[in-house]
């Protein structure tokens, strides 16, 4: 699926819940401001809706004519949130620029090339910049500070901080409530990727961090999950920089999630405790030896 589309869909869907709010639709600059994506994204979700006989859409007049459906919704599975586009987006273009220090990054480029609008972008970037990676520039640009061994030191530190609280939190879950079946399929997945490891490996990365973040998202603090987002992101994307040994690594970590998923669906503190710490360990260790040797330390 194109980043357009993960787009179109999530504003789509977003635009049917406002219409159990209203009986007309604001004018398309609104539209666009309110979902914060483009005019163009905005015009493909009216036509949608005029086609399926939701609005009736004449000119600047957008009136509704019904409730939406369940079956109106793109599935959930086809869509994702605004901001994860723009968090995978941005990663890319790091990504494909080498990520070295002093890069720029224009916001209204990036809007553009994702189909979202600046401002959504602009308060990514701000919220992103508060860990020193990248800094604000004039006329709308943005300037990366570079990632060194000293900023993942202390990144993988608050991971560490974050993560073993966070595991300890998911134990301590009803067992009703839907995060084990959420534990479970990952965990078929994980054992679905180990069975096609040598094709599949450089699928780990994505899985990986949809694992990490359900962890974390069970601790049910907002800044531990405000903060884990910009860590996952750059932990999701960090085995990019250097692909030596990419499948052995991710093998590695395969086995150490289902013996950490194993630990958690024991309940079991002092077994989660250790899954933990060791999968954790080795985290910090690849995170490290993927940083490219013009960012470690020089030696005197």
């Amino acid at each position: 699926m194109s980043k357009s589309n993960n787009v179109y869909k999530d504003a789509y869907n977003r635009c049917l819940r406002l219409l159990d709010e209203t009986r007309s639709l604001p004018s398309e600059p609104e539209l666009g401001a309110l979902l914060g994506v483009s005019r163009t994204t905005v015009r493909s979700i009216l036509a949608r809706m005029e086609e399926t006989g939701l609005i009736a859409w004449n000119k600047r007049a957008k009136t509704v004519l019904r409730d939406p459906h369940p079956d109106d919704f793109f599935p959930e599975e086809e869509t994702d949130t605004l901001a994860e586009i723009i968090e995978r987006s941005f990663m890319r273009r790091l990504l494909a620029g080498g990520a070295e220090a002093g890069m720029q990054i224009n916001e209204l480029e990036l809007a553009r090339e994702i189909g979202v609008g600046t401002t959504s972008v602009r308060e990514f970037l701000i919220r992103f910049s508060r860990f020193g990676l990248i800094e604000k520039r004039r006329n709308s640009h943005w300037v990366l500070k570079g990632f060194t061994r000293a900023f993942a030191l202390e990144l993988t530190e608050i991971r560490e901080i974050f993560e073993l609280r966070s595991a300890a939190a998911f134990t301590a879950l009803p067992r009703d409530s839907p995060v084990w079946g959420d534990l479970d399929r990952l965990e078929e997945e994980h054992r679905a990727l180990a069975r096609e490891i040598a094709t599949r490996f450089n699928e780990f990365s994505e899985l990986d961090e949809r694992f990490h973040r359900l962890i974390h998202r069970a601790s049910h603090n907002r800044f531990i999950v405000d903060f884990y987002d910009v860590i996952a992101m750059i932990f999701h994307y960090h085995y990019q920089w250097n692909k030596a040994q990419e499948r052995e690594r991710n093998e590695v970590a395969i086995g150490e999630h289902l013996f950490y998923i194993e630990a958690l669906k024991s309940r079991d503190l002092g077994k989660v405790d250790a899954a933990c710490r060791k999968h954790l360990k080795s985290a910090r260790q690849t995170l490290l030896t993927s940083i490219p040797e013009s960012r470690q330390p020089q030696k005197s």
